[in-house]
This record gives structure tokens, C-alpha cells and sequence, in this order.
């Protein structure tokens, strides 16, 4: 393979510093799903046992300052992959799975940067950021696109949005997996489509009973969302999915040991429905929700073995996130809430999934690359968004004006070279906006979004002029200091109307929580 000419001296402006390598360095980026900043044991967790991840926090940088963009999947999803805000874009809400694709093509994102540096890119796990063009119709039946290959990944296997949203089929190169051209695939979002059962007329069918909107058509004995029919031999099993994800991650990294490589792997767990392996339930007092927790944490040892005994750890930058926050009921009676006993999925912090408090947002982010991050602890404040420049920045590629417009060039706090990281950053919940600045936190007058018990959401009123906490002091986002300190109020509540402007998700009139499907 012809790689760029280039030298591979890395300057890192911000740190003063100089680094060099004899060849590009691999990147992987493990993005879990729903996992809390309290769900992992080097955070905190004494109720789930996660030994591969704390072996990856204790030999690389464990953030406590690292945030997703939004309290939700789709927005965060975007706006990792192309360094711009989800809230800049209307249509980042939760897709359905047979909404549009969501990124411009056009637009620069990490895998199109890294191919453009002659990088192998590949995708393996969840994408839910839309598939097929907005004018155009989505046959799922043959090539599925435009789709990941169009915004910059060479390969591709995954499902088309969420585990509890149909279609219930693995999508690989922009064809579904194992199917039937006799049984073709129809997915609706408005209206059955045939007499498949759904949870209402055939609730005997379910391991899991489910609430209305998670209550549609029934596939390997769990309803989903949206109604499907077809395509029998394609569809997944739901206890196989850690498995066949991680066989296809580790496939591509040996398949791609001899040249550069970028691996997006959007694992599943611990989303809803969780339905773990066999092998793994029981392995915490928490029911299925924690099980799940060991199933991720065991899938990313296998990886990271994999990758030691090809020889390719001390030149491979691996970064662990997730997109949102924790939640424990989430539209399945699968018994999270009630066997959580004294689990804090959340940490110290207050909210969860869909809220603007810092649970929504704030999550564990570890750094690994033996030899070169210096292993240790940062405060250093950093989003999600900020991994484009700073991927760009190692690879020395340009990002191109008018794209990541939010994505500050990172590297050097990635690496544990320094310890200064964002003036500020904004977090995105349902339908309402904050902003963090040092030790900060300001809400605006509004109502923040949480997740009730029962398949019902509520609201925590902030009246005028906000809410202001200080974080050092008040993790759980209690004593609201807008009063003392109106002047830090003023200057905050700026700051978020400039970033925000009219693109707030407060203003908007579609479905934080759904996405309107036309098609």
C-alpha cells in the first residue's frame, strides 16, 4: 500500500512538545452504549467487576472531565464523528431505523480524514445515524446507501440504529447479512405492514414484556420498536450480538495488522433490550443490566489480547467512551431498577440519559497507547467532539474549512502530555442546553428531561435566570448559586446563547425522543 509521502514527526503546538514515529500509529475507538460514568470500576463501580477496562484506565489516562455531546445516541454519534455539535443539526434527534443518513457527505468526518491519510477505516457495531437519502426511496433489499462508505468508512458491519428498533438485521457493506431475496425486508415506523405479532396481539411470545412504543414486532421473542416484515433468515439473535460483533471487530484488526487502520467499534451493551450471553448471566447482583456491563468489559479484553499478540498495542491509540449517560428502565420490565440496589450508574452525578444535568454527559473516557501516553489521572476538561481535530492532528491532515466546527485540537491532553483542555463545553439534553466552564455548571430557565420508572418521562423546573453550581463542591447539582453570583451567571448564559444561538433543541419542534419518520 502507498501511503502519504510524509515524515511522521508530530508537533503538538499546545504541549511545546516533540514526537515522532517510525510509522503511523493505528487508532480504535470502543464506544459503548448507555454505560454510565459509574458503571466501571476504575470510576467508582464495586458491583460490577470490569478488570479489562481498569487494566486499560491504569495503564493509560482516566478522564474525569470527558463528556459526550448530548444525553442522547444519535446526536452524540454525529457529532464524535464529525466534530460539530448534534444541536447545530435539526435532525439529530433518536432516529428511527429507517430515517435518512444524517451527515452531509460532504462534510469532513474522522474515518474520511484518516482514509485521506491512507488509513484502512472500518465500522463494527451500532450506527444509528441514519441510512439512504432524505429524497429518495430506502431499499433495504439491495445496496443500503448512501451509508457509512459514503462518509468515509471502507468497511462496514452493523445495524441500522438500535437494538430495540427494527430492522432486526446485521447490514454489512450495505447489504443485509443472510438474506433471503425470496423473503424480501419491509420496515414501517407508522403503521403494521403484514400480520407479523407484535407484543399486543401475542404477549405469550416475549422473555420481556415491554411498554407501548417498545411493543411492535416481535423478533426472537422481543418486541421493538417500529413494525418489520421479512427477511426471516436474516435476523439476529439477540444473546449472539456481543459475540458477533466482537468476532468482527478482532477479524478486521487481523485482517489489516500490516497497514494503518482506523476501527470504529460501536458496541451494543449495555442499551436496551439486554439480553447478555447465557455465559454471563449472574455475573453481578444487578440482573441483566450489570451482566451486560461484564459481557462489554470482557469483549473489549478479547480485543485488546488480540491486539498484543499481533504485535500492534505500542502503536495503537485506543479511546473508551460511551454516547450518553446511564438509564435503568428504558421500555423494558427487565428488572434493572429494581436489582440495582446501591449501584450509582451515574457516579457522584446527578441525571442520567436524556437529562442536561452532568450525569446526561459526563463519562468515563480512558486514553490507551503503551510507550506513549503517560498513564496517570486528568481533570483536564474535553468532549467527544474534540476527537476529529485531534485525530486529524495525529495524522497531520488538514480538516477543511467549514468542517468540525466545534472540534478543538486536543492531542496533547489526549496523550497525558498536559493538563489544560477546554475553556468550556456545552451538553446537550432533551430539549435543553448547559454549559460547563471550569469548575461551572449553568442551566437556563427551562425544564430538564429525565427518565421516570414506569415508561414515563419527567421534568425538573429551572426558573429564571437558571441554575449555577459549582461542581468541585456540589457534584449532585443541589445548591443553586445563581443568586450569589449573578455576574458568573451573565457571563455563562452569553457564552451559551453565542454556541447555542437559534439552534437551540429548546426551540425545536420535533421528537427529542423519537425523530419523525416519513417513510
Amino acid at each position: 500500500m502507498n501511503l502519504p509521502n510524509k515524515v511522521w514527526p508530530l508537533v503538538c503546538a499546545m504541549a511545546g512538545a516533540s514526537l515522532s514515529f517510525a510509522k503511523p500509529p493505528n487508532v480504535v475507538i470502543i464506544y459503548a452504549d448507555d454505560l454510565g460514568y459509574g458503571d466501571v470500576g476504575a470510576y467508582g463501580a464495586a458491583e460490577i467487576d470490569t478488570p479489562n477496562l481498569d487494566m486499560l484506565a491504569a495503564r493509560g489516562v482516566r478522564f474525569t472531565s470527558a463528556y459526550a455531546t448530548a444525553a442522547t445516541c444519535t446526536p452524540s454519534r454525529y457529532s464524535l464523528l464529525t466534530g460539530e455539535y448534534g444541536f447545530r443539526n435539526k435532525g439529530a434527534v433518536i432516529l428511527a431505523g429507517n430515517d435518512p443518513l444524517l451527515i452531509d457527505p460532504a462534510k469532513a468526518t474522522i474515518p474520511s480524514l484518516l482514509k485521506s491519510a491512507g488509513y484502512a477505516t472500518g465500522l463494527v457495531g451500532k450506527w444509528h445515524i441514519g441510512l439512504g437519502g432524505r429524497n429518495t426511496p430506502l431499499d433495504w433489499n439491495g445496496l443500503i446507501a448512501p451509508g457509512p462508505r459514503e462518509v468515509g468508512f471502507d468497511y462496514s458491519f452493523h445495524m441500522a440504529a438500535t437494538a430495540d428498533r427494527v430492522p432486526a438485521v446485521y447490514i454489512e457493506n450495505g447489504r443485509i447479512v443472510g438474506l433471503d431475496p425470496a423473503d424480501p425486508v419491509g420496515v414501517n415506523y407508522l403503521q403494521p405492514e403484514g400480520d407479523e405479532p407484535t407484543a399486543l396481539s401475542h404477549p405469550e411470545r416475549l422473555r420481556t414484556q415491554a411498554d407501548e412504543q417498545h411493543g411492535k414486532t416481535i423478533v426472537d421473542g422481543t418486541s421493538r420498536i417500529g413494525y418489520m416484515v421479512g427477511g426471516k433468515s436474516a435476523r439476529w439473535t439477540d444473546e449472539e450480538m456481543g459475540d458477533v460483533f466482537l468476532k468482527k471487530a478482532v477479524d478486521y484488526v487481523e485482517s489489516h495488522k500490516d497497514r494503518p487502520f482506523f476501527l470504529y467499534y460501536a458496541m451494543h451493551e449495555n442499551h436496551v433490550p439486554r439480553i447478555p450471553h447465557p455465559r454471563f448471566r449472574g455475573a453481578t447482583s444487578l440482573g441483566v443490566r450489570g451482566d451486560a456491563v461484564v459481557q462489554m468489559d470482557w469483549s473489549i479484553g478479547v480485543l485488546m489480547t488480540r491486539l498484543r499478540e499481533l504485535g500492534l498495542l505500542e502503536n495503537t491509540l485506543v479511546i473508551f467512551s460511551s454516547d450518553n449517560g446511564p438509564v435503568l428502565y428504558d421500555g423494558y420490565y427487565d428488572g434493572a431498577r429494581e436489582r440495582n440496589g446501591a449501584h450509582r450508574p451515574a457516579g457522584p452525578w446527578r441525571g442520567g440519559k436524556y437529562s442536561a444535568w452532568e450525569g446526561g454527559t459526563r463519562m468515563p473516557f480512558i486514553v490507551s497507547w503503551p510507550g506513549t501516553v503517560e498513564p496517570g489521572v486528568s481533570d483536564a476538561l474535553i468532549s467527544q467532539v474534540d476527537l476529529l481535530a485531534s485525530l486529524a492532528a495525529l495524522v497531520q491532515v488538514k480538516v477543511p474549512a467549514g468542517s468540525a466546527r466545534d472540534s478543538q485540537n486536543l492531542l496533547p491532553v489526549l496523550l497525558g502530555k498536559t493538563g489544560t483542555g477546554r475553556d468550556y463545553l456545552i451538553q446537550q439534553g432533551v430539549k435543553m442546553e448547559a454549559i460547563r466552564q471550569g469548575p461551572w455548571k449553568y442551566l437556563p430557565e427551562g425544564s430538564v428531561t429525565n427518565r421516570g420508572a414506569i415508561g414515563k418521562f419527567f421534568t425538573d423546573a429551572i426558573a429564571a435566570p437558571g441554575a449555577l453550581f459549582y461542581l468541585p463542591e456540589d457534584p449532585g447539582e443541589e445548591r443553586n448559586l445563581a443568586h450569589l453570583y449573578p455576574a458568573k451567571v451573565k457571563e455563562l448564559r452569553a457564552l451559551l446563547d453565542q454556541e447555542v444561538g437559534d439552534n437551540s433543541a429548546r426551540d425545536s419542534t420535533q421528537d427529542q425522543l423519537g425523530g419523525a419518520v416519513k417513510r
